[in-house]
């Protein structure tokens, strides 16, 4: 388990897919998860889900908890993993909004990245975030990630087009980024 002053990442438990399942299929939360239209799950969505995480070998999803309490705020991971070339896609959404833009998840995401770049070895974590999550963007670029490109007006929500902008960040600028904080 990776512990920070905020949060730790600790395992996904099926316990926690009701919580889960409530805060994706709120609209406020799930404009920022799902790319097109937004559509709602279920509870077998959730179950799928999460029984395919634990099967995965190119997929690992931590559940992220306050240190003080141990409360669920959300959950983080590594997917698309790709061995041989040491590179992976990150996510992550924080459910619980009293959470949202107060450091919980961009220390989530420090501690993802030093779990990727230490324990799992990889050289490259990317990610694709939407031009209106702007609370995100800030966090990620905190943690050290750069902008690498734009998929220019690749996604329509809310009655018009938005960028996705790729961003990622290599093994040596977090160990630099790492070293100055």
């Amino acid at each position: 388990m990776y512990v920070g002053r905020l949060v730790q990442l600790g395992p996904l438990k099926r316990e926690y897919l009701p919580q889960y399942l409530a805060w994706v299929n709120d609209p406020e939360v799930g404009r920022y998860l799902f790319p097109g239209q937004m559509r709602f799950l279920t509870s077998e969505d959730e179950e799928e889900w999460f029984d395919r995480v634990r099967k995965a070998q190119d997929q690992i999803v931590f559940a992220i908890l306050t240190v003080e309490g141990g409360h669920l705020l959300g959950n983080c991971g590594l997917r698309n993993i790709d061995w041989k070339n040491r590179c992976a896609s990150f996510g992550i959404f924080i459910g619980n909004k009293r959470f949202w833009g107060k450091g919980y998840g961009t220390e989530a995401t420090r501690l993802l990245l030093r779990y990727a770049f230490e324990e799992l070895n990889l050289h490259r974590v990317e990610l694709e975030v939407y031009d209106f999550n702007t609370r995100a963007i800030r966090a990620y670029e905190k943690a050290g990630f750069r902008r690498e490109g734009t998929r220019r007006q690749a996604l329509y929500r809310e009655g018009s087009w938005h960028d996705i902008h790729l961003m990622a960040i290599l093994k040596e600028e977090w160990e630099a980024n790492a070293m100055g904080q």
